[in-house]
């Protein structure tokens, strides 16, 4: 029986390895791992950007993380580095075990939420499977973003707004559409406090807004009907 179990976890060591060796790969030809997301032109070229693999250590222990973390609305125009984004990313709803499961934890592990970035460049469509970012439009949707978020200025001001959507149907297949709604509501509050103490790990600002037009954050972002936005966190270097 021990060993089955030293072979079982010997088989999970090398899939995770694995994965990480595939997205280095990948990295090369599509960004750099300290360089800013590339410009639109950039991007619609290549379609898919491959983020930088996650780093599983950092400069501040899970309790300092707590004792830091404060609502951020006000940001330097500085942008986030591409492996900054990488890390929020994954903090959120990174792939952490090769079953698929992730960061946040996920009623019947059906994981619902969809990720999106917004930046100068454009929107983005984060891709957990293959830790990369896909082009949705090009273009600054910040300031209509703000618009249709009750002209909160943070998400002006901020160089990305990390997007938390919902595609509910997953969750109701399993749990009902009574059921299904609080589950999600509750995975979507963990990703988001993954994101938000992730921020403060690596010594950036962010703020959980709940405040905004629902169908129009969906129209301005162009995101498909069945992503319902449930969170906008801007997020940025402190001013």
């Amino acid at each position: 029986m021990k060993h089955r179990r030293w072979i079982t976890w010997l088989v999970s060591r090398i899939l995770i390895v694995a994965m990480l060796v595939g997205n280095t790969l990948g990295l090369s030809a599509c960004t750099t791992e300290t360089g800013a997301l590339s410009t639109k032109t950039e991007v619609s070229k290549v379609g898919v950007t491959a983020l930088p693999v996650p780093s599983s250590e950092g400069p501040l222990t899970l309790e300092e993380a707590f004792l830091k973390r404060r609502s951020v609305r006000e940001f330097s125009p500085e942008p986030l580095s591409t492996s900054e984004i990488s890390q929020l990313l994954w903090a959120a709803q990174g792939i952490t075990n090769p079953r698929g499961f992730r960061t946040a934890p996920s009623a019947g592990a059906l994981y619902p939420l969809e990720l999106y970035v917004v930046i100068e460049g454009g929107v983005f469509h984060y891709d957990p499977h293959a830790h990369s970012l896909a082009i949705v439009s090009s273009g600054d949707l910040r300031s209509d973003l703000h618009r249709v978020s009750l002209w909160q200025d943070a998400i002006l001001n901020a160089p990305m707004v990390l997007v938390v959507t919902a595609v509910y149907s997953r969750t109701e297949a399993k749990y009902g559409r009574a059921r299904s709604p609080r589950y999600v509501h509750l995975e979507a509050g963990h990703a988001a406090q993954n994101a938000l103490l992730q921020a403060v790990s690596l010594g950036l600002g962010a703020v959980p807004i709940g405040a905004f037009e629902d169908s129009q954050v969906q129209e301005v972002l162009g995101l498909p009907a069945d992503h319902e936005p449930l969170y906008l966190i801007p997020i940025g270097h402190p001013k």
